[in-house]
């Protein structure tokens, strides 16, 4: 059986994402092993297209450490799988770095039904995505990071473009180049190039693990700049489960040489806050004056104790 013939080229679609992938044209009839090797190999592929952007996601760092320096927030907008990986990294904040809820929040179109469940159209939906930014008030010391894997979502669009009128920072993430006018307005444009998909259009793969390492990169990068690690140590964790507490006084043993009971101890004294803990034990001072030197260095404990112990191999 042939091909059936085309008149006209009209069903391909100019988007890098909506495009056919050749190395996976014949993958219906592979084996369990080809495939996993055949989508392994793609997916080796995506880091290396992440770091092609390096220097616009280093640009959107900077951007979102002005806006949490001036108290503003970072939001992420997204519809799909890209709503899922917003709302996925904001939500893991608050445990790691111990930042309110809001200071890092996820947008989906079609709301918290959309994080379990596809709502159709939801999407395709300008009005929603206007809204969400006038709920939010949305506003100058702001970033609005819109993640569109093929660049062209409306409800992120229109988000972007109130969020802008209402004077906030924006930036776009995308797998595909976003069309001239994102490209023109955005105060960032992160382009991930990562291909077609093996599935085509199937963009909660390769565009999906490439979105999950820029937003990760853009919360991690931005909280480390404001004083949230020491060294590389999660000291602003909150510590809400059993692994979290020992993690707390695992840090705190390590970076002030104290046992298990007396960093427990430290701890508690300073109301859970492993920063404070440590200022404490170091410094040998009260827990107001521990809370008044970390206001007056950033909350960068290398400021006030020194540098953080070497790394020691277990």
């Amino acid at each position: 059986m042939t091909a059936p013939s085309r008149v006209a080229d009209d069903y391909l679609d100019a988007r890098l994402t909506e495009r056919r992938n050749p190395r996976s044209a014949t993958i219906d009839t592979a084996s369990s092993l080809e495939i996993v090797d055949l989508i392994g190999a793609e997916d080796a592929t995506v880091p290396i297209a992440v770091a092609r952007a390096r220097e616009a996601i280093a640009r959107a760092v900077d951007l979102i450490e002005a806006a949490f320096r001036a108290g503003g927030r970072l939001v992420y907008v997204g519809a799909g799988t890209s709503g899922r990986l917003g709302v996925l990294d904001a939500a893991e904040c608050p445990p790691t770095f111990g930042t309110p809820p809001e200071m890092v929040a996820g947008v989906i179109a079609g709301g918290y039904p959309a994080l379990v469940k596809s709502v159709e159209g939801a999407e395709d939906d300008v009005n929603a995505g206007l809204g969400e930014m006038d709920a939010r008030r949305i506003g100058p010391d702001d970033v609005v990071v819109g993640i569109a894997a093929s660049g062209t979502t409306p409800f992120v669009r229109a988000a972007l473009s109130r969020a802008q009128t209402l004077g906030a920072r924006t930036v776009i993430v995308s797998c595909s180049e976003p069309p001239k006018l994102l490209r023109d307005t955005c105060d960032v444009c992160i382009v991930v190039a990562v291909g077609p998909e093996i599935v085509t259009g199937s963009t909660r793969m390769k565009a999906g693990t490439a979105t999950k390492l820029v937003l990760n990169t853009l919360t991690t990068g931005a909280m480390i700049r404001i004083g949230k690690t020491y060294g590389n140590l999660m000291v602003d964790l909150r510590a809400w489960n059993d692994k979290l507490v020992d993690r707390s006084q695992r840090i705190v043993m390590e970076t002030t040489g104290l046992g298990r009971e007396d960093a427990r101890s430290v701890i508690q004294s300073a109301e859970g806050k492993v920063k404070t803990a440590i200022v404490i034990a170091r410094r040998g001072v009260s827990r107001d004056d521990a809370e008044r030197l970390l206001e007056e260095h950033g909350g960068r404990l290398r400021e006030i104790v020194g540098d953080p112990p070497p790394v020691r191999s277990a």
